[in-house]
C-alpha cells in the first residue's frame, strides 16, 4: 500500500508535491488536512488548486480500513473490527474515562509471541500492519470523539513491527499533525531487547513491559521470547533506557491463579526491578474460551500488591474496560474476529448454512 495516503511522511508529501510543480507549502497543507483536520477527501482541500486536488484524487487510496463490527461494552468502551483492503481483519478498542479517551490499538494482524495468557497469540501470525492502517485507528476514533491517549496494547508485537510503528508514532507526536503529547503514547512490549534499546535512541515515548513473571523458567514457558531474551538481558537494556524520570517504566503483571501469585513470586518481582523506576500494573487475568487458566484471587492480588507497595513500587490493580465484548487485555481475536481469520472456505460454507436457515 505504498499509495496509501495515510503511510506517506512529510518527505514524501514535499517530493510529491516538487514532482507537481507545485510550491513547497503545498505539501505542509495536505499534511495538515490529512492528520490536523481527519480530512481524507482531497475534494475538500479548499486552500489547493483543482488541478493538485485532481491529482491527490487519482493517485493514492484514501479510504480508511472498513468497519467490519462495532461492539458496545456495557462500561462505554467499544471495540472495533477493522478489515484491510486485503481482507484481513485486526481490532481497536477505545476506552472512555473522566479525564481522558484512550483508544487501544493494533500493529500487527495476529502475533507471533505465542504468550499462553494471550488469546491474539493463539491465532499466530498474519502480516504487519503499515504505518497508515496503524494511523488510520487513530483517525477513526477521532472522528467518534477526540483521542488524548495512545496504548500499543492491541493486536500484535508492536517491536516486530518496529519501523511501521516508530514512523507512526512520529505522526502522533508530531505538533504539526495529530499533535498527542509523547507522554501519552505507550508502546508495550514482551521484550524485544534490540528494538528496546534502539527505541530508546529514536522515539520519547513511554514503554510498557509485558513482564508477567520475574524467573526464567517460569517466564519462558509463558511466554517463549523470554528464551530469546532472558531476564538478565531485558534488565540490562531496561537500566540504560531513558524513560522520562516522571513516569519510569511500566511493567504489566497478568495474575493469574497459582501460576506467577505467590509471596515468593512478588519477591522476585522486586529483586528484578531493583534499580528501575517502576510502575506494576497488576491486571487480573482475562479468561477466554480453550485455557485453563484464571484470574488470581482478589485475597492473593491484595498480598501481592501490599507486598510490592510496602517496598516502595507502585502497583495499581487494573480491571480491563470491555470485557463483554472481549476486548480485554489478552482478549482480542475472540467473537466474530476469531471466526473471521480461519480458512475462507469454512467461513463460506458456514454463511452458506447460515442463510439456507
Amino acid at each position: 500500500m505504498t499509495n496509501y495516503a495515510l503511510s506517506l511522511s512529510l518527505t514524501t508529501w514535499k517530493e510529491w508535491v516538487k514532482s507537481q510543480n507545485a510550491p513547497a507549502y503545498v505539501a505542509d497543507q495536505i499534511y495538515s488536512w490529512i492528520f490536523s483536520k481527519g480530512c481524507l477527501d482531497p475534494q475538500k482541500f479548499s486552500n489547493l488548486p483543482k488541478e493538485i486536488r485532481d491529482s491527490l484524487q487519482a493517485s493514492f487510496t484514501w479510504d480508511l480500513p472498513e468497519i467490519d463490527a462495532h461492539l458496545i461494552s456495557k462500561d462505554g468502551s467499544e471495540k472495533f473490527l477493522l478489515k484491510t483492503k486485503d481482507g484481513f481483519v485486526f481490532e481497536m478498542v477505545f476506552m472512555f474515562y473522566d479525564d481522558r479517551s484512550t483508544l487501544c490499538i493494533s500493529s500487527q494482524v495476529g502475533c507471533k509471541m505465542g504468550c499462553t495468557f494471550c488469546q491474539t497469540g493463539k491465532l499466530g501470525f498474519r502480516r504487519n500492519l503499515t504505518s497508515g492502517e496503524i494511523l488510520s485507528q487513530i483517525v477513526l476514533a477521532n472522528q467518534k470523539k477526540p483521542v488524548t491517549n495512545v496504548v500499543f496494547m492491541g493486536m500484535g508485537e508492536p517491536l516486530d513491527n518496529y519501523e511501521e510503528v516508530v514512523k507512526a508514532c512520529k505522526v502522533m507526536i508530531d505538533k504539526n499533525a495529530l499533535n498527542l503529547s509523547s507522554s501519552k503514547v505507550t508502546i508495550s512490549t514482551s521484550g524485544l531487547a534490540p528494538q528496546i534499546e534502539q527505541l530508546g535512541k529514536d522515539l520519547p515515548v513511554r514503554l510498557a513491559i509485558s513482564l508477567h513473571a520475574a524467573e526464567d523458567e517460569k517466564r519462558s514457558k509463558m511466554m517463549p521470547i523470554n528464551r530469546r531474551y532472558p531476564l538478565a538481558k531485558l534488565k540490562e537494556v531496561l537500566l540504560t533506557y531513558p524513560a522520562p524520570k516522571r513516569y519510569g517504566i511500566t511493567f504489566e503483571y497478568v495474575m493469574i491463579e497459582g501460576v506467577n501469585d505467590s509471596i515468593e513470586d512478588a519477591k522476585k518481582l522486586v529483586s528484578f526491578l531493583h534499580g528501575i523506576k517502576a510502575r506494576v500494573n497488576l491486571i487480573p487475568m482475562n479468561h477466554f474460551p480453550g485455557v485453563d487458566m484464571h484470574a488470581s484471587a482478589k485475597e492473593k492480588i491484595t498480598k501481592f500488591q501490599s507486598y510490592l507497595s510496602e517496598r516502595s513500587i507502585p502497583a495499581p490493580v487494573r480491571y480491563s474496560k470491555s470485557q463483554d465484548i472481549s476486548g480485554g487485555c489478552g482478549q482480542l481475536a475472540a467473537k466474530r474476529q476469531e471466526e473471521l481469520l480461519i480458512d475462507p472456505r469454512v467461513l463460506r460454507r458456514a454463511r452458506s448454512e447460515a442463510n439456507s436457515h
